[in-house]
């Protein structure tokens, strides 16, 4: 019989418990035991619900406190000096200082965080744990193992996964430069021990995952893949599952078939390439995963297709008893059930399908597999209704939006003037002074606000109330803003709950869920939009509120709004057109807001584009192509104002080198990006020296919001004077790496003054040198 599986389950739980856990312990109110307590009862609850949907390998250690990557470095003692740790089991105060940085309640003082980057092209982030050539590794312990004794406690056997070691090493970075893979024979005697260790408690199967087999690898990286599970093999191990996924392993296929494991998963619904060539050279015992139901997307799946790829499958393996069904990925990146969803339109419903749901879709597979298709007939006729209503729906497919794409043109997407020309016209228009200061846009979203908000979305108070709560809490922000002494201003976006659910529920196109939230990072959660139809703007979204900010200050104040590209990759997106088509109907409604806000007078439009490097495909040869219309559409929306109308734009948590050409070919007049975790290490790539030298002005981060500390002035004056060292100073803009609106204004308020203080200090040097 066939196994239906699962790579990974989302860690947050069904109402978002373990954000709630997890920012209780921070602010002092819940203990270490009750947090851990918490913790075990959602692992319990969502295996719990695996295995009454039918699913045979139930995965654990899949759901950390706040990290996956961060868990293997301290469980292989990957702490970098400085944090307190002196050997034996991480304790929870480093993990988190680790995580957050100084300043929780019981983080050692003065540590910044590790430096966090995008999960491959999700937009999950990861810390990058930091390792030095001199790196030793030891088990400080056994986390896989303790997870699969708890649920072996609770009745259920499970697939303990593993980050593995290839691609553990490959994510980190080397204090030195060096290469990591130089630490692997250090590294595997620990993974040999962990693996030992389950085979000694009767575990049947781990699964080593090893995304980077979807990227670009050299042969030293191949052959570090060999030589790790060669190495592995030779001990007692149990079973082990090499998985990979985003992307198809192409040419490192036959790399993955060479190795002595004892499955091999595949992601079809983004690698479907690699079938035939595996399913060819896959042997007569080798086990074969099939990632046949999208573990990144919410769509339900075509079950007669499904069921069509995995008999393909079993023709070629002789039988279903080696075969395993499984989601493309862990679902870590959709939400956990659709049945709390009782607001969605009924119209868009049943074209759904979130965790619980597309485990369903699994064991249905199997099923059928095994019984024969009448015993899944029913499943089979909801899905194929399903997906009849959604083609034919005259809701999806608007004649107007059709029809305004064919009218866009190459012409609308260049500026009358090129940026060296607009530059003087900006500049005597905007009056600011060197170094000029600024946020990145939200202010801290208090607990009055979330409530207020709430109450009017619920309906307990009047738009008129809530219009003069936001009209007050802006011009409070304005005052504020004006008496630290910042440059340019932001009104706050304190009418905003997310900044892509905000604007998607303002144009067509758009659907929205109630507890549809995945994890961003730690406990940062977001509820992405869902994209069903063709995108269209009714009205003006942002035009009120940044109108009234400007009519407050003789200030300069920006009109803030989120990217085509970012709006896309932050949504779950239509799969029945192709995504550069999404993306362009979301440019064109973004022109309309951007002319509105140009003509409202307001001098700075920030375009924020934080995803345009996630979307970026995996493999270099297919990265041309996306980089081209994800640029078209960024200009395409954002080129229809006045040549001294500046255009700003807002990048984080990426490595910027390889994209730089398209960065510059964006032509905004700024860009403001996170740097203060790498320590200005990312502004290598817009050096002035550099070969592709961004040509506009940066703002590169100075302060680590994500970390809850004040950094004090002296420490943001040493950031810039880097910042100087590789940026002409006529280019550069202080402000903070990302908006504010998680922190509180005890932080923000010392902390933006300090970034004041630290740039008027560089203002005095540069006039003094």
């Amino acid at each position: 019989m066939s196994i239906a599986t699962n790579l990974g389950f989302p860690r947050i739980g069904r109402r978002r418990e373990l954000k709630a856990a997890l920012e209780a312990h921070w602010a002092g109110e819940l203990s270490e035991t009750a947090l851990r307590d918490a913790a075990r009862a959602l692992r319990a609850e969502s295996q719990a619900l695996q295995q009454g949907l039918g699913i045979g390998h139930i995965p654990s250690n899949d759901a950390p406190l706040y990290d996956h990557v961060l868990d293997t470095a301290c469980m292989f003692g990957a702490i970098p000096p400085g944090y307190g740790w002196r050997g034996g089991e991480v304790s929870l105060a480093t993990y988190f200082a680790l995580a957050r940085g100084a300043g929780g309640h019981d983080a050692p003082s003065g540590l910044p965080a590790l430096e966090m980057t995008k999960w491959f092209d999700t937009n999950y982030h990861y810390l990058v744990p930091r390792l030095s050539a001199g790196q030793r590794f030891t088990l400080t312990a056994n986390r896989p193992l303790e997870q699969f004794r708890e649920a072996l406690a609770g009745h259920r056997r499970t697939r303990p996964v593993l980050l593995g070691p290839v691609s553990f090493l490959l994510l980190a970075k080397t204090d030195d430069g060096s290469d990591p893979l130089d630490l692997l024979a250090r590294l595997l005697p620990c993974y040999a021990q962990v693996l030992a260790e389950l085979a000694a408690e009767g575990c049947a199967w781990v699964q080593m995952d090893e995304p980077v087999l979807a990227l670009d690898l050299s042969g030293r990286a191949r052959a570090a893949l060999t030589l790790a599970y060669e190495t592995l093999a030779r001990g007692a191990t149990p079973r082990l599952l090499l998985a990979s996924y985003f992307a198809p392993m192409a040419d490192n296929l036959p790399t993955a078939l060479a190795l002595p494991v004892a499955g091999l998963h595949l992601d079809l619904v983004r690698g479907r390439a690699d079938l035939a060539p595996t399913l060819a050279a896959i042997g007569p015992a080798r086990h074969l995963s099939l990632g046949l139901i999208d573990g990144r997307n919410v769509w339900r799946a075509d079950l007669r297709a499904a069921l069509a790829t995995a008999r393909e499958a079993v023709r070629a393996l002789g039988g279903t008893e080696r075969l395993m069904i499984a989601p493309s990925c862990s679902l870590l990146h959709v939400p956990v059930d659709l049945a709390q969803e009782d607001r969605l339109d009924p119209a868009i419903r049943p074209w759904l399908a979130f965790a619980t749901q597309k485990l369903a879709e699994i064991a249905t597979i199997a099923r059928g597999l095994d019984e024969g298709e009448s015993a899944i007939a029913e499943a089979l006729e909801i899905a194929d209704a399903a997906r009849r209503s959604r083609a034919e729906s005259a809701r999806v497919h608007r004649p107007d939006v059709a029809a305004r794409l064919l009218t866009a043109t190459a012409a609308m997407e260049s500026r009358a003037l090129p940026h060296a020309s607009r530059r003087a016209l900006q500049r005597q228009r905007l009056d600011l002074p060197a170094f000029p200061t600024t946020t990145i846009g939200s202010l801290p979203q208090t607990a009055g606000v979330r409530r207020t908000r709430a109450a009017h979305a619920r309906g307990e108070i009047s738009a008129a109330a809530y219009d003069e709560a936001i009209a007050t809490w802006t011009e409070d922000a304005i005052r504020v803003q004006e008496r630290i002494g910042l440059d340019v201003l932001v009104h706050g976006e304190f009418e905003r709950n997310d900044m892509v659910k905000y604007f998607g529920e303002q144009l067509d196109g758009f659907a929205f869920t109630r507890h549809g939230w995945v994890q961003s990072y730690g406990s940062r959660c977001v509820a992405p939009p869902i994209i069903w139809g063709d995108v269209a703007r009714p009205r003006p979204m942002t035009v009120r509120w940044a109108r009234h900010a400007q009519s407050l200050t003789a200030r300069p104040v920006k009109g803030m709004l989120t990217g085509p590209v970012t709006m896309l990759q932050w949504s779950f997106v239509r799969d029945d057109l192709p995504r550069e088509a999404v993306c362009r109907q979301i440019a064109l409604a973004l022109r309309d807001e951007v002319a509105d806000l140009d003509a409202a007078g307001l001098p700075i439009i920030q375009v924020d584009e934080p995803a345009l490097r996630e979307g970026l495909p995996l493999r270099d040869a297919d990265r041309g192509a996306y980089l081209r219309w994800a640029v078209s559409c960024f200009r395409l929306a954002t080129a229809a104002v006045r040549d001294d109308t500046a255009i700003h734009t807002h990048m984080c948590y990426a490595e910027f080198h390889d994209i730089m050409p398209a960065i510059a070919a964006m032509d905004a007049d700024a860009i403001s990006i996170e740097t203060a975790r790498s320590r200005m290490d990312l502004l290598e790539a817009f050096a002035r020296d550099g070969a592709h030298a961004y040509p506009a002005e940066i703002g590169p981060g100075v302060w680590d919001i994500h970390s809850p500390r004040v950094p004090p002035e002296a420490e943001i004056l040493a950031l810039l004077r880097l910042a100087r060292e590789k940026l002409a100073d006529e280019q550069l803009w202080v402000n903070p790496d990302c908006g504010l609106k998680t922190r509180n204004w005890r932080e923000v308020v010392p902390a933006l003054e300090n970034l004041v203080g630290a740039a008027r200090r560089l203002r005095a040097e540069a006039a003094a040198a």
